[in-house]
């Protein structure tokens, strides 16, 4: 086989059988299989998928994989590379769309590029306006940035800002956006499967991280292209939009990332350049230059785990819902 491609759905199933139609014109049925894997979503996700799946003749290349459990996105996509044996992988979100021509775009980057581990397209909106997808790994310095969200400090450590601005050309990103990356099977080989510590984010910059202290580099291909309409599901993007308390998980990620990379001596000086941002930000509010572009509760949040930042996450118990009733 040479292409996996892995979609997990988590009670988004419209928006899977939307992903799912874009593939299609795209997918060698001898070549190319999908492996969906449903996040025990505890809706009528199941029945409306195999449905769709029969409805549109999709068996032949989509496997419909039910966890029993929802263990996060890392988990989720184990899940399904474990259940296909092929050359590359591609992890694709539920929310989604491939454009015409992107499967065989980023399978040609990948044999044009040996020493590329990983590969990721350019996301786009609907209208084709491109996203910021690119970045520099998270870093205390990267956090001290965030929380002061002012320009002189942005400028003065610009080298630590983790996005990085849209490009047309090919280049060489810390990580990408795992929304939709291709990877090749030897890297998975060699440094394993993702990291199922992390419930969500955080994920893909542990991999890419991983991938290059092995060797390998990470490439941002803007030749194939994708939308990528965000945050189909969960509320964590949206509540950070609107500068509400994200889920806990966010940050509990956030401390696993910088106690693995960094230590825990590394997470308490990411916590602490933070607070050292914020009181910036935090005088620019008071002066009234600036409303707040921090999250409810944030001082309080990145100390999440700060014990033990290392530990398992636990896991949210499922709850039945019914797309009938939501829709």
């Amino acid at each position: 086989m040479d292409l996996g491609i892995v979609i997990i759905n988590y009670r988004t199933p419209y928006l899977v059988i939307d992903c799912l139609e874009s593939l299609q014109p795209q997918i060698d049925i001898n070549k190319h299989r999908v492996i969906l894997v449903d996040n025990d979503s505890g809706d009528d996700s199941l029945s409306i998928l195999e449905q769709a799946i029969l409805q549109h003749q999709w068996n032949e290349w989509v496997n419909l994989l039910p966890s029993p459990v929802n263990g996060g996105f890392s988990a989720g996509n184990n899940l399904g590379i474990k259940a296909v044996t092929a050359e590359n992988y591609l992890l694709l979100n539920s929310d989604t769309i491939v454009r015409p021509g992107a499967i065989a775009s980023l399978l040609k980057g990948m044999t044009e590029n040996p020493e590329a581990g990983l590969i990721s397209p350019r996301l786009e909106w609907p209208d084709g306006t491109p996203q910021i997808s690119c970045f520099r790994n998270h870093s205390p310095v990267s956090e001290l940035i965030n929380s002061a969200g002012t320009g002189p400090i942005t400028s003065l450590f610009s080298s630590y800002n983790v996005p990085i601005s849209v490009s047309d050309s090919p280049f060489e990103p810390q990580w990408t956006s795992f929304a939709c990356v291709l990877i090749r099977r030897q890297v998975i080989e060699q440094i394993g499967l993702m990291d199922e510590g992390y419930f969500m984010y955080f994920d893909d910059n542990d991999y890419c991280r991983r991938a290059r202290e092995a060797g390998w580099k990470v490439l941002h291909w803007p030749d194939a292209h994708v939308v990528h309409l965000r945050g189909g599901s969960g509320s964590v993007k949206s509540d950070l939009a609107k500068r509400k308390r994200p889920r806990n998980y966010l940050y509990a990620s956030r401390s696993r990332y910088f106690a693995k990379f960094y230590g825990i001596l590394g997470l308490w000086v990411a916590n602490l350049f933070w607070l050292m941002g914020r009181s910036v930000s935090l005088m620019r509010e008071l002066i009234g230059e600036r409303p707040t572009h921090i999250c409810e509760y944030a001082e309080q949040d990145i100390w999440i785990n700060w014990q033990n930042p290392l530990k398992l996450p636990v896991l949210p118990q499922s709850t039945k819902i019914n797309h009938e009733q939501t829709s």
